[in-house]
């Protein structure tokens, strides 16, 4: 199993099930709604963008892997006097160490912060199985809590997310 779904009426009634939720002690949960809620990440707890600190670093690995790649090549691999300038002259380093500071930060923003964070590409997903769960994307509100939560009993949690007065509470497989 997945975990338990419940559908709930309104926007309104999805914010204080995931109030309610985080205040009894679940921290594997989802909410999905056909529109973007504002309140909706703080009622759930979600502070938090790992995207950020994974594009700095990414950015610094292309900042130190181009300035290294410059120095190795003009110091230590093929010195040549030109102008009788010094071999590791850092001004006209610049550029390519700009350029491939900002393709680190991208490709890391992209290939790990984004797909690699959310576990993409996952071309089917067991929520997808739920009853009625299409309605997500058109008119209807959903909570879905994982079965990989510390705290999920199949029974406990399954009176705790009927007690939030769903209107539908259903068990998602978790096969394809």
């Amino acid at each position: 199993m997945y975990g338990l779904i419940v559908e709930v009426p309104s926007a309104e009634d999805l914010i204080v099930a995931a109030k309610a939720t985080l205040a009894g002690g679940y921290r594997n949960f989802d909410c999905y709604s056909p529109f973007p809620i504002d309140e909706l990440p703080d009622s759930m707890g979600v502070h938090h963008d790992n995207v950020a600190p994974v594009t700095f670093l990414g950015g610094c690995v292309g900042l130190l892997g181009a300035y290294f790649m410059q120095w190795y090549s003009c110091v230590v691999s093929y010195p040549v006097n030109i102008g009788g300038r010094p071999h590791d002259s850092w001004p006209a380093f610049i550029p390519v160490t700009f350029e491939l500071t900002i393709l680190g930060a991208g490709l890391s923003a992209v290939f790990i912060g984004v797909l690699g964070l959310c576990r993409l590409p996952r071309l089917n997903h067991p929520i997808f199985n739920a009853p009625r769960f299409e309605r997500a994307s058109q008119d209807a509100f959903f909570l879905c809590i994982e079965a990989t939560d510390p705290k999920f009993d199949r029974v406990e949690t399954r009176k705790f997310l009927a007690a939030l007065k769903p209107l539908q509470l259903s068990e998602v497989p978790d096969e394809f």
